[in-house]
């Protein structure tokens, strides 16, 4: 049984600590917020993920699990005295004011941990750090350690999806290390060993990489399907089809074609701001990067534009939202789609309604202003638009006839394409989606289609003669 320290019971950290514990480890989780330790002593989740509330429960009933708050020096020589392994696992958000990440957590981290680390301890970045995060650790605990303690730095991004994290960290795609030190990377190695996963081991600046490459293609393919899917309505194909068509072809795959209100939560946005960031400062231009976060961001403005178009105007009209967290699964309200759309209806005069399963907590602290129903049907009183904002499995199975006959006016926005549009409107419902196929101006503009397509098969035929 190896010892684990996790610094931090946050989203990575609890998921991350609470799996090596399920895997046979004696981990202990370690947090500067007592309010948020006595909770989980109480079986009591600050977040919601499906799954881990059991799961803590049961390894801390087999005292593999053990939570501490970071009180006093007692508290850091319980956790860090025979710790093999520490992981770093603290929040690194955007810094206010900048696109740069917050790392000021980290080190106060690193600080705090590092005159307590038993000798030989191997120190894991979980958290997402900047490009050379991991040697700057290395100094901050090199600074503050007892002079006989060695130690080495171990870059371990995490790729969990909030909603799926506990599945993510059990049956991984990859496990990615980076290290000056290849025998401590080795001996991370070993705690995942028993996943039979591929992994790979790298130096720190290129798994620091991988991170942020890897959400930002990820984002990239989102924000693409997004232009793809604006595309789509004004020549009238269905961006659905579009994207199946794509996903067949085994270069490309389909996970993250799905057109709808733009991505949110804690990882996409920050991390390719953050990467955008690091490029302008070493004197690269990303602007591919930058046209990404624009895309998204216009979608939430594009949807509160078919809104308006829909209903002649917003001022005076009661809109309800069907969800409210950035993803299903999950009560994660950061950078969610509902937020910007919520202000922007509310700032044209709209009064909104709305529901989620489990994010409304959460939202109460991010939007003001709005009314918090009990249920979709509730919201759904009197409105004269609903707008499908999460994806959520109950609202596949709503009945639409029950919605419309509750509505003032018959306007359904799917802001996930979660509905075939002939169900919505074989319900009574003008149906709304993203790129599904439907031609809402006169083909490019005043253009007439058919002397559009000849032009431009006569412009082809042309530069096809001339060509030698």
């Amino acid at each position: 049984m190896r010892r684990i320290c996790v610094v931090g019971t946050g989203y990575v950290g609890l998921t991350t600590g609470t799996c090596f514990a399920e895997l046979g480890n004696h981990v202990t989780c370690l947090d500067i917020d007592s309010a948020k330790i006595e909770s989980l002593r109480r079986g009591e989740m600050p977040i919601y993920e499906p799954g881990l509330a059991e799961l803590v429960l049961d390894n801390q009933a087999r005292g593999r699990l053990n939570f501490l708050a970071e009180r006093d020096t007692a508290a850091y020589n319980a956790a860090l005295a025979e710790a093999e392994f520490v992981f770093i696992a603290v929040s690194t958000p955007t810094r206010e004011g900048s696109d740069r990440a917050d790392l000021r957590a980290v080190r106060s981290c690193a600080e705090r941990i590092a005159p307590h680390l038993s000798d030989g301890v191997a120190i894991i970045n979980k958290s997402t750090v900047p490009i050379g995060a991991g040697d700057w650790v290395a100094a901050i605990v090199d600074r503050y350690k007892k002079p006989e303690s060695r130690f080495a730095v171990v870059s371990n991004p995490e790729f969990l999806r909030e909603g799926s994290a506990l599945h993510d960290f059990m049956q991984p795609d990859r496990v990615v290390l980076g290290s000056t030190n290849r025998e401590a990377a080795e001996r991370v190695a070993q705690l995942y060993l028993t996943l039979r996963c591929r992994v790979m081991v790298t130096d720190l600046r290129t798994a620091e990489m991988i991170k942020y490459a890897s959400n930002a293609f990820l984002a990239t393919s989102i924000s693409f399907i997004n232009e793809i899917a604006q595309i789509c309505e004004r020549l009238g194909a269905d961006v659905k089809e579009v994207a199946a068509g794509m996903g067949y072809d085994k270069r490309i795959a389909g996970a993250f074609l799905e057109a709808g209100l733009g991505f949110g939560g804690s990882c996409f946005p920050k991390d390719v701001k953050a990467l955008a960031h690091m490029a302008d400062f070493s004197g690269c231009h990303p602007q591919l990067l930058r046209a990404v976060l624009d895309i998204n961001y216009d979608q939430r403005s594009r949807a509160v534009a078919k809104l308006r178009q829909a209903l002649g105007g917003l001022a005076g009209k009661h809109i309800g939202l069907l969800g409210l967290a950035f993803k299903p699964n999950t009560d994660d309200m950061r950078e969610a789609p509902s937020i910007d759309i919520s202000r922007q209806l509310l700032a044209e005069g709209a009064t909104v309604a709305a529901y989620d399963p489990q994010a409304a907590e959460n939202a109460r602290l991010s939007i003001q202003g709005i009314q918090y129903r009990s249920d979709p049907y509730d919201v759904a009183q009197d409105a004269d638009a609903l707008v499908l904002v999460t994806e959520w499995r109950e609202f596949r199975a709503l009945d639409l006839r029950r919605l419309r006959h509750a509505m003032r006016s018959a306007v359904f926005f799917d802001g996930r394409n979660l509905y075939e549009p002939e169900d919505v409107r074989a319900a009574g419902f003008t149906y709304l989606g993203i790129g599904r196929g439907y031609v809402p101006e006169p083909f490019a503009g005043d253009i007439d289609q058919e002397l559009y397509l000849v032009h431009e098969a006569n412009g082809a035929g042309a530069s096809a003669a001339a060509a030698p």
